[in-house]
């Protein structure tokens, strides 16, 4: 019968067995019934649901209910042939877990001491044994959420991110690398037809490190922050963080491309 031990740096472990859950976020207590335990996680950003999921522990299977405004990455299967299994958990989504570690991880949800946005790692580990869990206190209802990091719509850098993210958002993910700076000046040219001064290389290369640090924050984005001597594809990086951080989404690129034909069948009856 499972057991589940969830651990982060700087929370105290706890342990869930079978019919027990967890309620975790910036301030969970609120939600918190008989019979669940709330766990609130350290240092969170402003812009995290105060309760962001619930883990149940059911008689074979461990669930993940993504309850949260953001989004978050959910990776399993460390050990496995084929490598590790990646979903992006977003509002009303359930996921099973793993046998094994699995890694939870907030996208930006974490707020450094300067004030900047980072990653917040939360480690899932899927077992078999039993013992107690670990209580949380008492019920504190905590600050309204706020809105995340987010790109203006409609602006010179949605559009880029719409262009860049486009392999992604279409389920290209085996796409051999991301579109070039003439491409995303064609696209936008198409969707909005206007590109400001795209077809100025630097501009499309100063819209990408505009969204980087969005979808990075200023510690972890690629074209500032070290690297320990790696290389690293930039733009592949940035291109499949905003699509997972949903900066852009693909109802988005369906709006600008239903836009993009009313706008040539008007020109044409005209």
């Amino acid at each position: 019968m499972p057991q589940v031990v969830v651990r982060g740096t700087g929370m105290a472990s706890v342990v869930l067995n079978v019919g027990e859950s967890l309620l975790f976020g910036r301030a969970p207590h609120y939600a918190a019934g008989p019979g669940k335990t709330a766990l609130t996680l350290p240092d969170c950003a402003p812009h995290v649901s105060r309760l962001v999921g619930e883990l149940v522990v059911g008689t074979d299977t461990v669930s993940l209910t993504w309850l949260g405004a953001g989004e978050a990455q959910l990776s399993g299967l460390f050990d496995a042939p084929g490598g590790a299994r990646r979903v992006i958990m977003t509002k009303s989504m359930t996921a099973l877990l793993d046998d094994g570690e699995n890694q939870l991880v907030l996208l930006l949800g974490k707020q450094s001491a300067e004030g900047g946005f980072t990653d917040l790692m939360i480690s899932i580990d899927v077992r078999l044994g039993r013992s107690e869990p670990v209580r949380g206190p008492g019920i504190v209802e905590g600050r309204i959420t706020e809105a995340g990091p987010r790109l203006v719509k409609g602006s010179r850098e949605w559009f880029v991110a719409l262009a860049l993210t486009e392999p992604w958002l279409v389920g290209k993910d085996d796409y051999p690398r991301p579109p070039s700076n003439r491409e995303i000046y064609d696209r936008v040219m198409e969707w909005h037809g206007y590109a400001w001064n795209l077809q100025r290389s630097q501009r499309v290369d100063d819209a990408i490190r505009t969204i980087s640090a969005i979808a990075f924050g200023l510690r972890d984005d690629p074209f500032v922050a070290p690297r320990d001597g790696r290389l690293v594809n930039a733009r592949f990086a940035v291109a499949r963080r905003t699509a997972e951080m949903r900066l852009v989404t693909v109802t988005d690129l369906e709006e600008v491309e239903r836009h993009a034909r009313e706008r040539k069948r008007a020109t044409q009856d005209g």
